[in-house]
Order: structure tokens, then sequence, then C-alpha cells
């Protein structure tokens, strides 16, 4: 059976760094801040909201949160974000998605300050990431990263698959893998052999948003699996895009969820906003 990823232990392990960095910083007149901005009434996006609150106050960051209700015109939006750009008391800026069918999310995402994006969403910042010159990477996928980090993997001269094209996850962490000196392939729901491109992998990060798509035939043995999915199923069970139990038996690792990837986003969020507030001493 594969080794269990523990995301909890891990996130804990960074936040107490991150804690005490924090410290320092207050010691020379900083305390971080950040800044989130919730528009509308979305249920889940209240339960992530209430999440980061808590992790600010642990970690002894400054916390300021801005509700706007849904029919919040976009000028209103931009104006609070230019705002915050403005704020010395803000470092960091997350606007939570997603955002009411008025709103163009793009154009709120590029009105974030590149130097107060803790999302790191901002063209800018994707920019920087693709020429190997980071300064804010997107949290979930630098969280993916810290995971294989802290658990030994060195990706040199690995195969690594990424199922999963998005700006948030699928794209970033391949650029991230690179940067690593992994040889990355790409792939997406609409790759064909898909399950025979993974067999090669001998890290495989599953981002597509399928529950338990991947299966444990799927999995080169010895490989190590990081399924970021987190879908519901009817039953009200979560689970991955990973059949866990099958690949559990074939990987030489492997992230559960819930448990895995999810506890890292938040973490890194956290450490995107110290060292923003970090950058005013520099």
């Amino acid at each position: 059976m594969a080794n269990i990823i523990d995301g909890k232990a891990i996130a804990a392990k960074m936040r107490s760094r991150i804690a005490e960095g924090v410290q320092e910083l207050k010691t020379k007149g900083i305390t971080p801040g950040l800044a989130v901005v919730l528009v509308g009434d979305d249920p889940a996006s209240r339960v992530y909201v209430s999440m980061k609150e808590k992790a600010c106050h642990e970690a002894g960051i400054f916390s300021a949160e801005y509700k706007l209700p849904a029919e919040t015109s976009e000028a209103d939006l931009l104006a609070l974000v230019g705002q915050l750009n403005q704020d010395p008391r803000i470092h960091g800026i997350l606007v939570q998605l997603p955002l009411p069918d008025h709103i163009d999310t793009d154009k709120v995402l590029e009105a974030i300050s590149p130097l107060k994006d803790a999302d790191g969403f901002h063209p800018y910042n994707v920019g920087r990431l693709s020429i190997g010159k980071p300064l804010f990477q997107p949290c979930t996928p630098y969280g993916v990263m810290v995971m294989l980090e802290e658990t030994g993997v060195d990706l040199n001269g690995k195969d690594v698959v990424v199922i999963g094209r998005s700006n948030i996850v699928g794209k970033p962490v391949a650029m991230m893998c690179m940067a690593q000196n992994a040889t990355v392939t790409v792939c997406h729901s609409r790759t064909r052999d898909l399950a025979d491109v993974v067999r090669r992998a001998d890290v495989v990060i599953a981002a597509v948003g399928r529950p338990q798509m991947i299966k444990g035939d799927w999995i080169k043995p010895g490989a190590v699996v990081i399924d970021v999915g987190i879908n519901r199923l009817d039953t009200g069970k979560l689970v991955g895009d990973v059949d866990f139990a099958s690949a559990s038996e074939q990987a030489a690792a492997i992230t559960p969820v819930p448990g895995g990837v999810g506890p890292m986003t938040i973490t890194m969020l956290l450490f995107n906003t110290l060292e923003a507030a970090r950058r005013c001493i520099r």
C-alpha cells in the first residue's frame, strides 16, 4: 500500500514557520495584512472566507474582510480594489471567486496590484512564473510543490503527467515542475489514450475535476500521485479525481481527499501574504 501524504501535517509545519516569520516582522513594526473580498452569498465561498480568516488569526496576520452584496457593480468592486492597492495595512489582496456573472473576472484580477497579488493570478505574476522568475505563485500548485518537496520527491529528470489545463492549477503546476527539470506532459479530458500516457508517469498530478476518473491500473507501480480534485458524490462523500482505493495499491505515495492538497492552498496564501509584507523591508 502507498504511503499517505498527509497534507494536514505538512500544512501545520508550514503554518508554524509562517507564524514565526510574522512575529519576526512584527518586531520590525510590520504586521502582514490580507484583504479578502467576497461578492454575493455563495455558500462554498462563505466557508472558504471563514477558513481564511481563522487561518490569518492563528498566524498573527491582520485580516480585513469586505463582504459585498451580489448586486455590487463592477465599477464599485474595481474602486474597492483600487483603495486596497493604496492601503499600507494591506500586503495581500484576494478576491474570492466565482464572481457574479455581471462582473468581468479578468478585469478585476488584473486591477489587483501585482505586488499584492496573494493568489498569484495576475498576468504579471503568471508571466514571471512562465520565464522562471516567479514573484507570487498560485496557491494550490505552489502547495503541491511544497508537498512534493516535503515528501522527498526529486523531480529532476522525472516524467510528470499533469491531468488538467486550468489557469489555476494545471498550467502553473506544469511550469513549476519544468522549473525543477521534470519532463512534463499536460493532458486533459480529451487526450487520446489518456490511460497509456498516465502509465508512463513517475509523478501524476490530477486536476481535471472529474470524480475518480484516474483508475488504479493507470498508475505505474511506484509512482507518486497528487490528487488536486475535490468532488462531492450524490451520497455527499468527497472524493478526488483519482480512484484512491485502487491507485493506492500501485503508487509509492498518494494524497488523500480530503486531507491532502486542500489544507495547503490556504497555507500558501498566508505564505504569499507574508512574502509580500517582507518586501516592505527589502
